[in-house]
């Protein structure tokens, strides 16, 4: 089983690199994006507890989130492994992360990063903002926020998996297969 954290600043092609991944080997992706939109709009209890967060502005706490992926994994038992995106976002999702697998036999093989100047992630977003009808998108400050939050974050994370050896980062630049080809490179070897 091959259980990869994607990971990589917003705008860098997570989304289009995990449906490509997936595909390719045999993988189950894990939004975490996804996952709440599916629970609330299904209005299950997890799904309920969150946008009870949400919708009081405040983040949904770890315990919620993680109780959501832990049942997205136990729905898919008999998968090959996963590709987690945009979970973890913290050491303490790390770790919640690292023994809800060791109790099933399992690990994260490896984190994988995709690396892209911000400079260029910002003038692509700008780009898309053109078209996606989203105002973060649209807007220099706002997108330069999301980088500062996501380094912030990322930091933490990438030093958690480096004291691993399981962290990996992989240049974001070129055309999709170019990008897939150098992730294929890593994840064969993982």
């Amino acid at each position: 089983m091959k259980n990869i954290v994607l990971f990589g600043s917003p705008g860098v092609g997570k989304g289009t690199q995990a449906g490509i991944l997936k595909k390719h080997y045999n993988l189950v992706h894990i939004s975490t994006g996804d996952l709440f939109r599916h629970n609330i709009k299904n209005e299950t209890e997890l799904g309920k507890l969150a946008k009870s967060f949400m919708n009081k502005g405040n983040l949904v706490p770890d315990n919620v989130t993680i109780n959501m992926l832990k049942a997205e994994v136990n729905k898919n038992a008999n998968a090959n492994g996963f590709i987690f995106d945009g979970f973890p976002r913290t050491e303490s999702q790390a770790i919640s992360l690292d023994l809800f697998l060791k109790e099933k036999g399992e690990k994260i093989n490896g984190m994988v990063a995709l690396e892209v100047p911000e400079n260029l992630l910002v003038e692509r977003i700008l780009k898309r903002g053109e078209t996606s009808d989203r105002p973060d998108d649209q807007d220099e400050k706002k997108i330069r926020n999301r980088f500062t939050e996501y380094k912030t974050k990322t930091a933490i994370l990438q030093e958690y998996y480096q004291n691993q050896n399981k962290y990996f980062g992989v240049n974001g630049v070129g055309s999709i297969e170019e990008i897939t080809q150098r992730l294929k490179e890593v994840i064969d070897n993982l």
